[in-house]
């Protein structure tokens, strides 16, 4: 996409502080984004376009926008909405200029607040404009520059166009920009007062009327004297007309050649109408407009959302962007990440999620993201919430990901814990960072599942009944061999044999553990082979996600549910209860 690289980046409008009141699906929000690029994450429905479309809303370049009554909270028509925003402002998008002076207020820590008139000079003072648009209870959109001494001025559309806003929505309707419709992109590009009305004229003289046979002739001329005979409008015809969110001028849009034959660029493919859009919008503007783009994957290809990523990020403009896109969470590492959770609160996701953002960008995708340490707990939790739901989790929202570590996973458990979102994590009790773990279960509560010791091998083997334990060590298909291999390698039995095995160890249990976990020998003096030969034994067990999923079958299966039921039923109800389902007393 192509940037104008004047005025200076600082000279760039940009929204210092949102806040929505009873707009959709958002109750009350305030959210203080940042400058360049916003990257809105998070599940579906949890109010990422609402928030798009309220500042597209606030800072509409029409006054054409119509409202019903899905854009008020709850349908309550009655309580109204407002959408509102601290800005700093460029003096050349002509705020400064009404007719009535608008001041400027003072910015500070907590938002806007008024100037104080004892200030020297008004050195140090970081001015910022507030502006809302209200929708009353009869349907109207009031558009308001906010005064420091509480009253009002209106908001006019010059000073909204000066400032620009570039709209991308999520919906089909991206052609509107590409045609000549009044407050479009093509039309604020074109900028020609007296085009529309001149296109009109000359639509209108089109001799439609001269194309009709003479039956349908005769059949209008017997119209017009019936319209006569009840004293209606006479001397009937046809032509072309337009109406009331149609105009004959809407007829005309962008074309484009392909393989020699000129096509409305409105028929072409999602993708290009979109970054079409995104170009007429942009080309006008001397400043930098606010850009807000929805869904910035729908109709591209993974590369090129990378590039549109990107170059957004270099633009001097500020962004919102919203994606369910992995490769574009993955390509947005220099953007300013938020995640929106299922109550549409915002939080921001900092710099110690990077790892995980490349590691696995579906994290920050799902309506709840489960942060489990390892493979071994992704593949058990996932298999024990679709259990508890009977259905695919991913159907709800959820997601189980991978944290890397221990310490990895507490790193994004606090990172987003401390945004006050609604995340889970699984993990281990290593011994470690003990003060950082209990900081972590008080913010999340249940939605954290950490052992009260040892790690999840060491707390369902311990219940498993003698009569169970071959069992419990056969893999999927049946085989034994190379678990029965690890234990008797343990114990350096050339026997490989369960029973040999048995009757070797005081504590066939610990044994099981220490194999399936990969321990290394107790022994001081093992050399390094040995030590690397046996914490591969644990890839011979459940360190994978099918293994852990294994674990979570044999648990149910076996029995041994009801022991370690205390520890997990919380947790999964936690989980339950954040995208909004009732708890269950058991899993089977």
């Amino acid at each position: 996409m192509a940037i104008d690289a004047h005025p200076p980046a600082h000279d760039a409008p940009y929204i210092r502080h949102l806040s929505v009141l009873r707009f959709r699906g958002i109750e009350k929000l305030s959210w203080f984004p940042k400058k360049g690029m916003n990257l809105l994450l998070g599940g579906g429905d949890v109010g990422k376009s609402t928030i798009l479309d309220a500042i597209a809303l606030l800072l509409n370049p029409t006054n054409g926008a119509t409202l019903s009554d899905a854009d008020y909270w709850q349908r309550r028509h009655e309580e109204g909405f407002e959408i509102a925003a601290a800005m700093s402002l460029p003096l050349s998008c002509g705020i400064v200029e009404q007719r009535k002076t608008s001041w400027p207020w003072e910015w500070s820590e907590e938002g806007p607040k008024p100037p104080d008139p004892e200030a020297n000079d008004g050195q140090g003072v970081d001015p910022v404009f507030c502006v809302r648009v209200c929708g009353t209870p009869d349907f109207e959109l009031l558009h308001e520059i906010c005064q420091p001494d509480g009253s009002f001025d209106h908001f006019p559309v010059s000073v909204r166009r000066s400032i620009g806003v570039v709209r991308l929505s999520g919906d089909d309707r991206n052609d509107r920009d590409l045609r000549l419709i009044q407050g479009s992109a093509l039309d604020r590009l074109l900028s020609d007062r007296t085009l529309r009305s001149r296109l009109a004229d000359k639509l209108g003289e089109s001799d439609i009327h001269g194309e009709l046979k003479d039956g349908p002739k005769a059949a209008l001329a017997d119209l017009g004297n019936r319209f006569q005979k009840r004293t209606l409008p006479g001397n009937l015809s046809l032509g072309l007309i337009g109406g009331p969110g149609f105009s004959l001028n809407a007829l005309i849009g962008l074309t484009a050649a392909k393989n020699e034959t000129v096509l409305p660029l409105s028929s072409w493919g999602s993708g290009t109408r979109r970054l079409a859009s995104l170009e007429v919008a942009a080309a006008h503007h001397a400043d930098h407009p606010i850009m807000v783009v929805d869904e910035i994957e729908r109709g591209l290809e993974s590369y090129r959302q990378r590039i549109l990523i990107e170059e957004l990020v270099a633009s001097p403009s500020q962004v919102f962007v919203t994606t369910h896109s992995a490769p574009a969470v993955h390509a947005a590492a220099e953007a300013t990440l938020w995640y929106v959770d299922a109550g549409s609160r915002v939080g921001r996701l900092p710099a110690t999620v990077a790892a995980q953002q490349k590691r696995d960008p579906e994290t920050f995708l799902a309506r709840i993201a489960v942060i489990a340490e390892g493979a071994t707990e992704v593949g058990f939790v996932a298999r024990l919430i679709n259990r508890s739901l009977s259905e695919d989790m991913r159907r709800h929202g959820i997601w189980v990901s991978d944290g890397g570590s221990n310490s990895e996973a507490l790193a994004v458990l606090r990172a987003l814990a401390k945004s006050g979102l609604t995340v889970a994590g699984f993990a281990d009790n290593e011994g470690t960072q003990l003060g950082a773990w209990q900081d972590t279960k008080e913010k999340l509560g249940d939605l954290l599942m950490r052992w009260e010791q040892g790690c999840l091998e060491s707390n369902l083997i311990p219940h498993v009944q003698d009569h169970q334990l071959e069992a419990f060590i056969a893999e999927p298909d049946g085989d034994t061999g190379e678990r029965l291999r690890t234990m008797a390698d343990r114990l350096g039995l050339a026997d490989k044999s369960f029973a040999a095995i048995f009757a070797a160890t005081d504590d066939i249990r610990q044994l099981m553990i220490e194999a399936a976990c990969g321990n290394p020998p107790a022994d001081p003096e093992a050399s390094d082979a040995q030590k690397k030969a046996w914490k591969k034994h644990g890839q011979r067990w459940f360190k994978s996600v099918a293994g852990g999923t294994e674990l979570a079958d044999k648990m149910l299966a076996l029995g041994l549910w009801p022991h370690v039921a205390p520890q997990l039923l919380p947790f999964v109800n936690s989980i339950r209860g954040s995208v909004g389902l009732e708890a269950v007393q058991a899993i089977g």
